[in-house]
């Protein structure tokens, strides 16, 4: 892990949707350490500044992706990078999803708009490896159709449980309308017995979660990945700080059972 940038090259750019991006980057030379599902770099912008972002996808060569949505300076800067440019990466850092609580349980995977993305390599890593893992069930939700992430890859995810809705439908949309957690009830999965993985808004997270608390899953298997505003990805700043707890070194991936009382206090 290194906390100075490292010049990365964009080798390909995929618009997602009217506002985000996925970069695809291989490092100049330097390569980073591994990244684990769930964890996060710190990537740079040179001459903006930098945000912290989840990887989307991890590459043998030591390339990643990210997924990334215009919504302030920096990052808008890094979507309207195109090929060929070079922004700065630091990391890994914090705590992944830790898929290997899952081994032999069954997998449901709940993720609300650019949610999906740091999700991804989890789910891919589940259906690559069947034999270590019951039934893998895979929810999505969106405002729009327009705001799915990679709804085409999703629909290939045959070995799954996949169901997707959205808020808004168009015209031309013909599947589900409504909350993600509807989803849950055609889910196949052992509540008592079973691992979930939620990223995704605040208010999503914390529906999903409490349903599947109810549902009979115990809290400590419920995954949740927590946003605030890291700086420094260090523990030294303080600005991730929820209650007792720096995110960007005990998160962003922590069980229910620790963040369903902090989430309860509003000053947090």
């Amino acid at each position: 892990m290194t906390d100075v940038p490292v010049p990365h090259r964009v080798v390909a750019r995929r618009p997602d949707t009217a506002d985000t991006v996925t970069l695809c980057l291989e490092p100049l030379a330097e390569t980073l350490g591994d990244f684990e599902p769930g964890q996060f770099a710190m990537v740079h912008c040179f001459g903006r500044g930098e945000i912290p972002v989840s990887v989307s996808s991890v590459q043998t060569t030591g390339g990643l992706a990210h997924t990334i949505r215009a919504v302030g300076a920096v990052s808008a800067g890094l979507c309207e990078a195109q090929a060929g440019d070079v922004p700065g990466l630091r990391g890994p850092y914090g705590v992944g999803w830790e898929l290997e609580r899952a081994r032999g349980r069954d997998v449901v995977v709940v993720a609300g708009g650019i949610g999906l993305a740091p999700l991804r390599p989890l789910i891919l890593r589940a259906l690559a490896e069947p034999a270590r893992y019951g039934r893998v069930n895979v929810l999505i939700g969106a405002r729009t159709p327009g705001d799915l992430i990679g709804p085409e890859e999703a629909a290939r995810w045959s070995t799954a449980y996949t169901g997707v809705t959205v808020d808004r439908p168009d015209d031309e949309w013909r599947g589900d309308v409504g909350l993600v957690t509807q989803l849950l009830d055609r889910a196949d999965f052992e509540a008592a017995t079973a691992c979930a993985f939620v990223c995704g808004p605040e208010p999503m997270i914390r529906a999903t979660a409490r349903d599947l608390a109810h549902r009979g899953m115990p809290r400590e298997r419920i995954r949740v990945s927590l946003e605030r505003n890291m700086r420094c990805a260090t523990g030294h700043c303080g600005h991730c700080q929820l209650g007792p707890v720096l995110l960007c070194q005990a998160g962003p991936v922590v069980g229910w059972d620790q963040a369903e009382p902090l989430l309860s206090v509003r000053e947090l």
